[in-house]
């Protein structure tokens, strides 16, 4: 979980382009990021198991 200040960190406009800095709406981690949902690899996956992501369900063979 980002502190608050490491989230304030990130949502001001950075210097350069390449140091915006992505995090996940519901837990506020920047690694594992999935820009198509705004969200981090683990909130993914916990939301896609519950069926809450709408067109995205669990594979298996």
């Amino acid at each position: 979980m980002a502190t608050k200040a490491q989230i304030a960190k990130s949502n001001k406009k950075p210097k350069f382009s390449t140091r915006i800095v992505r995090r996940c709406w519901r837990c506020g981690r920047k690694r594992a990021f999935i820009r198509d949902f705004g969200i981090c690899r683990i909130c993914f996956r916990e939301l896609a198991t519950k069926g809450e992501l709408p067109g995205i369900k669990k594979s298996s063979w």
